[in-house]
């Protein structure tokens, strides 16, 4: 087996785990166990809704802000992931009711970028 092929089966794995969790919403456990210690977090320049973070803590409390001010969810899907190179990618569907920006919809892509078994990045494209 290869370094490649063998690189690929971990990220497959991540991915099948990352699956598992996010099917029952357990986004913070996500990051507790892929993300880096240097991870990144990077939503569309401009977005209303959250901005850029860096370092495991930092990207924790920007969605930890986030996620504190929702008052309702009214629905909250995430694909199964795909997987090419070393990186994952979602899409994610919430339909809910924010304290700041009353009820949104957002359809997004979720890119993750993977290096040595840790999310290195994650990049929001809505």
């Amino acid at each position: 087996m290869t370094t490649a092929t063998r690189n690929l089966t971990g990220i497959q794995e991540i991915a099948a785990r990352f699956h598992e969790l996010a099917q029952q919403e357990k986004w913070f456990e996500i990051q507790e166990e892929f993300f880096a210690e240097s991870v990144k977090s990077i939503d569309p320049e401009g977005s209303p809704y959250m901005g850029y973070a860096e370092g495991k803590s930092a990207v924790r409390g920007k969605g930890a802000d986030f996620v504190a001010k929702i008052k309702t969810v009214h629905r909250a899907h995430t694909t199964a992931p795909l997987v090419c190179g070393n990186y994952i990618a979602v899409g994610r569907e919430m339909d809910l009711t924010h304290k700041d920006h009353g009820r949104i919809q957002i359809n997004e892509i979720m890119l993750y970028e993977v290096r040595d078994g840790q999310i290195v990045s994650e990049q929001f494209f809505y």
